[in-house]
């Protein structure tokens, strides 16, 4: 009877069970689904003030510069470039995973420092839209930009979101920044190797994957639609 009760208490017997998760991995979890609320709420009342607003600016005509191209017209080009740059660190964060599971130190250090560095190329690209755009007038309280049919603008919600929620991004951006850079320090030092496993550079990766996702939603919210 003991042995009956015991077989059916035994849900898993195939392989590594699906809900054997460390603690750490599952309190990030826990995080990124919070994080993900928040940003929704943002993005679901920009979406709101968007589609009910009478106008709105042209984002083809608000994000067509490009640094050290003057006057040049190049709508969305460096708003692209920066996603792309951001992309390729979500690349280079899987390559580290991946070689951290194979306990390879030396390409863990070259695939997070990649990682790294795509992070603060993002935030310059982004400091530097930030600065243009000060300086042709918009900031919060301020819209410089007409409509896209050409009338003036008598709101300001689309710089007042554009900047809190990219701002928001941009803060996330540098803390996973951060923790990538706290996370190499350790791995140099031989960290992950002592406790046998590199599980902190995957935790941290699910953070970097989480925020590049949620950029590609501010993308098409601010720049395509």
């Amino acid at each position: 009877m003991d042995n009956a009760v015991t077989a059916k208490k035994k849900w898993w017997t195939g392989g590594h069970s699906p809900f054997n998760v460390s603690y750490g991995k599952l309190m990030m979890w826990y995080f990124l689904i919070s994080d993900a609320f928040t940003f929704g709420a943002l993005l679901i009342s920009y979406g709101t003030q968007r589609f009910m607003a009478e106008g709105w600016p042209d984002p083809n005509v608000v994000f067509h510069s490009f640094p050290f191209m003057g006057h040049a017209n190049l709508p969305l080009v460096f708003v692209s470039l920066m996603t792309f740059i951001l992309i390729m660190s979500s690349v280079t964060m899987v390559l580290a995973v991946n070689a951290g599971h194979y306990m390879d130190k030396k390409a863990v250090v070259k695939w997070l420092s990649l990682t790294i560095v795509g992070g603060i190329m993002f935030l310059g690209c982004q400091a530097w839209e930030w600065t243009h755009l000060h300086e042709v007038g918009a900031w919060w309280g301020r819209n410089p930009f007409p409509n896209a049919d050409g009338t003036a603008a008598i709101s300001t919600n689309f710089v007042d979101f554009f900047f809190t929620i990219t701002g928001f991004h941009g803060l996330h951006v540098t803390s996973g920044v951060v923790l990538n850079i706290i996370v190499l320090i350790n791995v140099l030092k031989g960290t992950y190797e002592h406790r046998g496993h590199y599980e902190m550079v995957e935790k941290v990766g699910l953070y970097w994957h989480f925020v590049d996702l949620v950029w590609v939603f501010v993308f098409t919210c601010f720049y395509l639609l």
